[in-house]
């Protein structure tokens, strides 16, 4: 069921993922964009205790058609088509809250992690703002359900994009792709970007700060690792020593849409027209230096 807009051109909004592939890859970036998937099951929307609109508060929206001109400079995007709070593929596959759950959960499970008691697991107890989803507990059936329909067709579509373009560059720089609410915390200077690198362990420094320039470039006030040093995405591709880097990139959503009725805001195709511009310079920029 979906929430929002109409899927963007060419999406099988019944699959749980949407690649979409430039005619041939002439660059050795890949994108991705996790969490703006809007295909709401309708199990969940009956079953929640939120209603729609609160549903979705832990969207990244439209983030997949801000990074959509990649194909058309050389570069694959991909993009979840479930949303996040069904199953969060920013996670480990298995980080799972046992308070969630009617009886135990297999002893493999992660519980403990700060994601898990943060109510953010794999599967969330809770959305962005601290409201809890379900009325009733899951059966770690319907838990393993999603992970193994959701969470495993992202990670092994993404690895094959990584793999794919490792061997034909010799290296692989991943772009992934989130947006970030307002915080009253930061209200007085905050960010309009935040580039997480993991501090400096997923992505060599140089090319952090290529995609930093460029951004400043345009006038933006860009942070690292300052409130996102990326998530398990970034954390577990990000292997600079083998040829994979991985950058998460965080966009104020202020910059392009309503945050309050989750909409696309009035210079949202002004802000969509910058970010294809920065993507064509992201593809035209020179990245040999990372070949290993």
């Amino acid at each position: 069921m979906d929430l929002s807009a109409p899927s963007l051109p060419g999406q099988d909004a019944t699959a749980p993922l949407v690649i979409r592939r430039p005619s041939r890859q002439t660059v050795p970036l890949v994108f991705a964009s996790p969490h703006s998937g809007q295909d709401y099951p309708a199990e969940l929307v009956a079953e929640a205790r939120l209603a729609p609109l609160a549903l979705r508060r832990s969207e990244d929206s439209f983030v997949d058609e801000l990074f959509a001109a990649a194909p058309a400079h050389g570069a694959p995007l991909i993009a979840a088509t479930f949303p996040r709070v069904w199953c969060d593929v920013n996670r480990e596959p298995w980080e799972l809250d046992p308070a969630m759950f009617e009886g135990p959960l297999p002893p493999w499970v992660n519980t403990t992690s700060p994601r898990v008691g943060a109510g953010l697991g794999t599967i969330a107890r809770i959305v962005a703002t601290g409201e809890a989803v379900y009325r009733r507990r899951l059966t770690f059936a319907e838990a393993e359900a999603r992970i193994r329909g959701c969470w495993e067709p992202y990670h092994a579509s993404l690895a094959e994009l990584i793999a794919q373009t490792r061997a034909r560059f010799g290296f692989c720089l991943l772009i992934d792709c989130h947006s970030m609410p307002a915080h009253p915390a930061q209200a007085a200077n905050p960010p309009d970007m935040v580039l997480g690198d993991a501090h400096g362990t997923a992505c060599a420094p140089r090319a952090t700060r290529l995609v930093e320039d460029l951004l400043v470039a345009r006038g933006h006030r860009v942070r690292r690792n300052d409130p996102y040093a990326g998530g398990y995405v970034t954390r577990h591709y990000g292997r600079p020593r083998d040829g994979v880097h991985a950058l998460q990139i965080e966009i104020a959503r202020g910059l392009y849409m309503n945050e309050t009725r989750i909409e696309r805001g009035p210079g949202f195709a002004g802000f969509v027209d910058e970010m294809t511009d920065f993507v064509a310079r992201l593809c035209a920029a020179d990245w040999t230096f990372l070949r290993t």
